[in-house]
């Protein structure tokens, strides 16, 4: 079962009637109920007891320490919580067993654990409550990872029907179709393509693949996001932000405050300033940031390659922030001034540039073939590629490469306006309703035309699922 599939959406409405037909403080049963299917029916028996053991685990955790407030308890419980994620993804040949959404579900248990230690949260004494907590089945998969003090409450209160929530819901699920299948999958025909037989291209080949790459992940996650957003809030739920216009930040720390908000925040709180933060030295900032991006690294995926990656990201930070005295230095002597358009424009297109070569490593099958195809991106300067018919040969015929250039104007167009702090969602809701079914009428239409899918194509898995 998944979420762009007819049987999920049989699934949701049926929850939806079900949900909002029982009087409200009975609801969260029902939410419970249908986690527990979902998750049945996603992963199957054995991943549920996987689940059912971590929440076990960090149930007891929590009851424990909220009475002990000892570090020692509270150090054993957070490895046992922490056990099944490291035994299945980095142990042996057990990573193709991990139960889905392991990655997402640890995390949030260790956090909500911490938060109890820390007297952040009330402790929940009801296991039931816990566990709907833990798996609520439009986030469980693929996040974004809650925190209980924002969404534990929001669960068990029974929400009432709210037509303004629920329109916005579903404009947030049409905003994911689209980002799914109008820009995630068509550029992953490309991605699959150049790095299914990597050594044959040069040039502009990786430097478009690194772009087409960084656009898939970004628009691959947003649509699972939006879409788990889109599904919670049509049961009167909020869930948070996980992006925040990435591509547009002008430094890689300003990236990861915008880019997986839920994990970078997690890091932050859970690896990064128990470490010491930035108050202790600069030499021990600089380790604490190695040891944040390891962790970070190893949460997805086994092997160096994910190390490596997460290792990049660091050294990024560092040598910005050494050479912060230098580069200001630079932008005096060339008469930019500070916050002006041209700075912005180069920190944007600066900070997108290294990102994008730590991604060329991330989906490589390994460290050597990432470094290789960078390597082959300065090998020759072949611009003529753009002039001739060779775009053509990597999968897209030229109305894909229109429908695919003229989508991700749309989103660039969106992100522009969200930077003014403007809603669109709402500007749509202030129209006359003629209007706004005509706009929500083609925008599927669009989708159903244009989106890449049906006979001879595969449609992709979402990216982070494999997390």
């Amino acid at each position: 079962m998944a979420y762009i599939n007819i049987p999920f959406y049989i699934f949701l409405i049926v929850v939806l009637i079900l949900y909002y037909a029982v009087p409200a403080g009975y609801r969260w049963y029902v939410l419970l109920a249908a986690s527990i299917g979902f998750y049945i029916a996603w992963g199957g028996v054995r991943m549920l007891l996987i689940l059912m053991l971590v929440i076990a685990l960090s149930y007891t955790a929590a009851r424990v320490v909220a009475e002990k407030k000892k570090k020692l308890v509270f150090a054993i419980f957070i490895c046992a919580v922490m056990a099944p994620l490291i035994l299945t993804k980095h142990c042996g040949g057990s990573a193709s067993i991990a139960p889905i959404g392991i990655s997402f579900f640890s995390l949030q248990a260790v956090s909500y654990v911490a938060d109890v230690y820390k007297d952040k949260v009330k402790v929940q004494k009801n296991l039931s409550k816990y566990a709907l907590f833990m798996m609520f089945f439009p986030q469980i998969v693929q996040g974004p990872i809650p925190r209980y003090e924002w969404l534990g409450g929001q669960l068990y209160e029974g929400q009432r029907f709210d037509e303004y929530k629920f329109t916005k819901g579903l404009q947030l699920i049409v905003w994911g179709l689209f980002l799914k299948f109008m820009i995630a999958d068509k550029t992953a025909v490309v991605v699959n393509t150049i790095y299914g037989n990597w050594q044959e291209y040069q040039g502009l080949y990786v430097l478009i693949v690194g772009i087409l790459y960084s656009i898939q992940l970004y628009t691959d996650f947003l649509a699972c996001v939006c879409m788990a957003k889109g599904m919670a809030g049509l049961f009167g739920i909020e869930l948070s932000d996980n992006f925040n216009c990435p591509y547009r930040a002008v430094s890689v720390r300003d990236f990861w405050q915008r880019w997986h908000i839920s994990l970078s925040t997690w890091l932050r709180d859970y690896i990064y300033i128990p470490l010491g933060g930035n108050k202790k030295g600069k030499r021990r900032k600089y380790i604490n940031l190695l040891i944040t991006f390891i962790v970070s690294g190893m949460w997805h995926g086994r092997g160096i390659k994910y190390v490596f990656w997460g290792l990049m990201h660091a050294f990024y930070e560092i040598v910005a922030e050494i050479l912060n005295p230098v580069r200001n230095g630079i932008y005096k002597a060339f008469g930019i001034g500070q916050g002006s358009f041209l700075e912005s424009v180069i920190k944007k297109t600066g900070t997108f540039f290294w990102v994008m070569l730590a991604w060329i490593i991330f989906r490589a099958d390994g460290i050597l073939m990432g470094i290789k195809m960078i390597l082959n991106m300065f090998g020759c300067f072949n611009i003529w590629i753009l002039f001739d018919d060779s775009l053509l040969t990597l999968g897209l015929d030229w109305k894909d490469w229109i429908v695919l250039l003229f989508a991700i104007m749309i989103l660039g167009g969106v992100e522009r306006i969200q930077t003014r702090s403007i809603c669109i969602r709402d500007l749509i809701l202030e129209q006359h309703i003629f209007v706004r079914w005509l706009v929500y009428i083609m925008a599927v239409m669009a989708i159903w035309v244009f989106g890449t899918y049906g006979y001879g194509f595969d449609t992709q898995d979402f990216i982070y699922g494999g997390f």
